[in-house]
């Protein structure tokens, strides 16, 4: 028997699968008013009533131990949940990050005060996250950030600026990667995590509208905003360990395969009837299908490593650069194929609508969640190459 004859893929357990048929049942129902070029929004998209109506349902912070409003449920429940939630492309951006990060970083590194308080208010849909990692100058090299919070007798003062935040506009916490010691040369040393409260005093959020028209991306100013001492979550200087093993969250899960899918499946609705279907498109939907399948089996192996308490950063960086990649591929094939036809009149104007936002977003695809550098250099450093 050959070694690939011997490989078992990873599936998802059937008490999770069976999470599927409700949700579905939900979602189609809920998200029916909403047309394609709208739902191919979903985790940017912010609904505050959909989100609490997910808490309701428990579907948020499913992961969460019950003492602090979970379900105690496995990380595949929350995988099922987010692949339904981004293939019927619902609403999920307001509660995205609390659910996705925010949440489970605060279970592993948190005091007790702070899982008592801010868990339960995630679960319900009530407490908003937003990442505060980026900075101007610094991208995705981290280790550079410079916005500082300096101890003093009443906790930290809160001096910088971070960049590229979603929906901080309408979040209601972030929790920030600053320096609390040294200077960026220190890179990996001195830094720390901490919760701000964006209501605090010194705080400013100016939203940033994209090509698109969206303003979801922000730019978020600390002027000597005052934190409590039970702002800071984890270890004073540990935040770069921190950090990374939340980006594994961050870098894994169905979103970094599914974020163009709204398109692809209002594409094959038009491929199906007789004036879509060609030889051209069939190729298309094999060529997309067949790297995808392989991606999401790796993108669920990843949820067993994190299932097992692992912290699969390579692994994650991997899902994350491939999958990136067919993201960007299908507004670009599809737009090839679609500009090419002697029918184009054809085409209906919700797919051109759709197609059309999805190719102003793509290329921040390969932005968001680490550049395709930094995510390289990680995974050459996690095989020994460099």
């Amino acid at each position: 028997m050959s070694t690939l004859d011997s490989l078992t893929l990873t599936g998802i357990p059937a008490e999770d699968e069976a999470l599927r048929a409700p949700v579905r049942a939900f979602l189609t129902e809920a998200v029916k008013h909403l047309p394609a070029h709208v739902r191919a929004r979903s985790w940017g998209g912010y609904d505050t009533a959909f989100s609490q109506e997910l808490g309701r349902r428990g579907w948020l912070g499913i992961t969460l131990p019950r003492e602090y409003g979970g379900q105690g449920r496995s990380p595949f429940a929350r995988y099922v949940l987010v692949e339904e939630f981004l293939n019927f492309g619902a609403p999920v951006g307001s509660h995205w990050i609390a659910d996705r990060q925010s949440g489970p970083l605060i279970l592993k590194y948190g005091t007790e005060e702070q899982k008592q308080f801010y868990l339960p208010r995630i679960c319900r849909g009530e407490a908003f996250f937003c990442i505060g990692m980026s900075e101007p100058n610094a991208g995705s090299d981290l280790a550079s950030v410079k916005t500082r919070a300096v101890p003093n007798g009443q906790g930290f003062v809160l001096n910088g600026q971070k960049i590229w935040t979603t929906n901080a506009h309408h979040c209601h916490y972030m929790i920030a990667l600053v320096r609390t010691s040294g200077e960026a040369a220190d890179r990996h040393k001195g830094l720390s995590q901490v919760i701000v409260d964006l209501s605090l005093p010194g705080v400013t959020v100016r939203p940033i509208k994209d090509l698109s028209g969206d303003s979801h991306f922000c730019e978020v100013f600390f002027d000597n905003v005052q934190l409590a001492p039970e702002a800071l979550i984890g270890q004073e200087g540990c935040g770069w360990e921190q950090v990374t093993a939340e980006l594994a969250f961050e870098r894994s899960g169905p979103e970094r395969l599914f974020s163009s899918i709204v398109l692809f499946d209002e594409w094959l609705a038009y491929v199906r009837t007789p004036a879509g279907r060609t030889p051209q498109a069939l190729r298309l939907a094999g060529r997309v299908f067949t790297q995808l399948a392989p991606l999401r089996a790796m993108s669920v192996a990843v949820q067993e490593k994190l299932t097992q308490g692992h912290s699969p950063i390579v692994e994650a960086a991997l899902v994350k650069d491939l999958g990136t990649g067919v993201e960007q591929l299908i507004p670009a094939a599809i737009a090839d194929d679609l500009f090419s036809r002697d029918n184009s009149e054809s085409v209906p104007l919700e797919l051109l609508l759709t197609l059309k936002y999805v190719t102003e977003v793509a290329p921040s695809y390969s932005l968001r969640g680490g550049t395709r550098d930094i995510l390289r250099g990680m995974i050459a450093r996690g095989l020994g190459l460099r």
